[in-house]
């Protein structure tokens, strides 16, 4: 029975890397899509296609259960679709205004800088939790302060110049409402289905986008084309399969060890950058996103300790 619980978790485990490794590589196709496409334009794209793709996926698996399925249970799931989407577009409107945010940020900073400020989020959600009454430990604190000093590392230039990147503020915003958008998930999920909650959640986004583009940019088909496969992955892969692989590989591993998998699409951005567009940090900025990992590793193992 153990070896079989153990097989299970490690099943969950490879899931889960190959859907950070996903994440990771994203930052890079966002990266290469925004020196031909606008920042609304691409997210609009992206989100819509990842929502698009999620639609076959759903319709195939609802159609499948209904045959299983009383009268009564097929009314009482579309009363809780609709909810689903309504919650969904709450969310949505957070995920818009942080993945807007972190895209315009690629106008100004590199991939692998953002992906690790991003991360930040694993930090502000704790913080969050002290308005609703949540305590957090002692070894918390320490790991958001190493997370800053980690920010303050890989942000800040050496001497006497104490100014951040525009694209590094950019981030730290989008970081925010990225927890605000993690703390309503929370929230919402454990009544709704998660594969409908996620795409009613990126119609939204995508269609707020959608909006924005139409006012803000002007899209270009031949700069589009040009970005074709980063909007091609970075909305089938990142937001279409990677997240599907996150709802599938959670069935399978602990929450804790899973939000300390998830995580690592900061160190797999990092090295996507460097393989891929050979991006190079400098050793302080290195030296941040060590800092800002080894918190993040620390955080998440106190975690699953104390629950252990």
């Amino acid at each position: 029975m153990d070896s079989q619980n153990n097989k299970t978790q490690l099943k969950g485990v490879l899931i889960l890397l190959l859907t950070s490794i996903i994440w990771g590589a994203s930052f890079v196709s966002q990266s290469v899509g925004s020196a031909t496409v606008e920042p609304f334009t691409f997210m609009a794209i992206r989100t819509l296609m990842g929502a698009t793709f999620l639609v076959p996926f759903i319709l195939i698996r609802d159609k499948i259960a209904e045959k299983k399925m009383t009268a009564q249970q097929i009314s009482e799931r579309k009363a809780n679709d609709k909810k689903t989407v309504v919650y969904g577009a709450i969310i949505g409107v957070f995920l818009a205004i942080a993945t807007n945010l972190q895209q315009y940020a690629f106008n100004y900073s590199t991939a692998g800088k953002i992906a690790f400020i991003t991360a930040m989020y694993m930090f502000f959600v704790p913080i969050f939790g002290l308005f609703i009454k949540k305590r957090i430990p002692l070894i918390t604190w320490i790991c958001i302060a190493m997370g800053f000093f980690g920010l303050y590392c890989l942000c800040f230039k050496g001497g006497a110049d104490f100014s951040i990147n525009q694209g590094d503020v950019l981030t730290l915003i989008c970081a925010l409402f990225f927890t605000c958008q993690i703390l309503l998930i929370e929230r919402f999920s454990p009544s709704c289905d998660g594969i409908k909650l996620s795409c009613a959640e990126f119609y939204t986004a995508g269609l707020i986008s959608l909006v924005l583009m139409l006012i803000f940019d002007n899209p270009e088909w031949a700069g589009i084309k040009q970005a074709g496969l980063a909007l091609l992955y970075s909305g089938i892969m990142s937001c279409g399969v990677a997240y599907t692989l996150q709802v599938v590989g959670q069935k399978y591993c602990e929450a804790t060890i899973a939000s300390l998998l998830m995580c690592m699409e900061s160190v797999f951005a990092a090295l996507s950058a460097a393989i891929l567009i050979h991006e190079r940090l400098t050793g302080r900025e290195i030296l941040g996103c060590i800092i800002m990992f080894t918190a993040i590793v620390v955080s998440q193992l106190t975690g699953l300790k104390k629950k252990q």
